[in-house]
């Protein structure tokens, strides 16, 4: 009996929103059978998100998802099949007070919300900061100075008139060398441990699995997958990308909504 042809890739990282999921948050059909072609095949597969572990546990428990995932942007890994935080980065409150400070003091007053650590940690949102429609649960606060009462994922960055790209290029401009500041989705600019990407991540949970980047194609959709395309030997952009991402992309698919991922799973796994 000849032996089993190689695997293209012994792991596959996917974003979620733009990506692995469509606009209601659910996952074909399709590409869920490619998936599981592919992991019956010997393939490892790990959610890479921007969201905190806590708006991403029900997706991954509908999923019946037992393995590691990459939350936060990097900042958290965790075991989905346990339920338990394996790794925590959390961002400086100080430091992202005076990135704060400087980027209003260049753009003028900013929207904010924040992603508290933790398994059941709060996502507290500030006023006039444009919550995205949907299931996810969050906690309103009159007073900002509740902000900075535990330790923090992440900050949310909304501008009364800047879009993302605008207002991310100045943040970066005036506060790079204090935090890292990242594009996650429509509405959705985020501050940061300086440092910190999905790639950072994705390589502490590849590691525990004993795979290397070069073995690793990776799928995504927005500028904080950037990092993830670099670090990875293969980066498939979403057809509904962002152009930065698409310029750096080794190959575009079709959308989330077209079943992207399972278009390039289904040829590279054969299934």
């Amino acid at each position: 009996m000849s032996a089993p042809a190689p695997l293209p890739y012994k792991l596959i990282a996917t974003d979620l929103d733009g990506t692995l999921l469509r606009h209601d948050e659910t996952i074909s059909g399709r590409t869920r059978q490619a998936l599981a072609a592919a992991t019956a095949a010997g393939a490892a597969h790990i959610v890479v998100t921007g969201r905190a572990v806590p708006w991403t546990r029900h997706i991954l428990d509908a999923l019946d998802y037992k393995g590691l995932a990459v939350c936060g942007q990097g900042g958290q890994v965790y075991h989905a099949g346990e339920h338990r935080l394996l790794t925590s980065v959390t961002l400086d409150r100080q430091l992202a007070g005076l990135a704060l400070s400087k980027i209003e003091a260049e753009v003028g007053p900013l929207f904010l919300a924040a992603s508290r650590d933790g398994l059941e940690g709060d996502v507290l949102v500030g006023p006039g900061y444009r919550v995205h429609e949907g299931p996810l649960p969050n906690v309103m606060m009159d007073d900002l100075g509740e902000l900075w009462a535990a330790p923090l994922n992440k900050v949310y960055l909304q501008h009364p008139t800047l879009d993302d790209d605008a207002l991310a290029l100045a943040a970066r401009q005036v506060a790079g060398d204090l935090v890292g500041v990242t594009v996650a989705g429509k509405g959705i600019v985020e501050l940061l441990p300086l440092g910190l990407t999905k790639a950072t991540g994705l390589s502490l949970a590849a590691r525990r699995l004993g795979i290397t980047a070069k073995e690793t194609v990776a799928f995504g959709d927005m500028p904080n997958d950037i990092p993830m395309f670099a670090w990875a030997a293969h980066g498939v952009a979403m057809a509904n990308a962002h152009d930065e991402l698409k310029a750096v992309a080794n190959e575009l698919t079709a959308s989330n909504e077209a079943d992207g991922v399972a278009v390039v799973l289904e040829r590279l796994y054969g299934v």
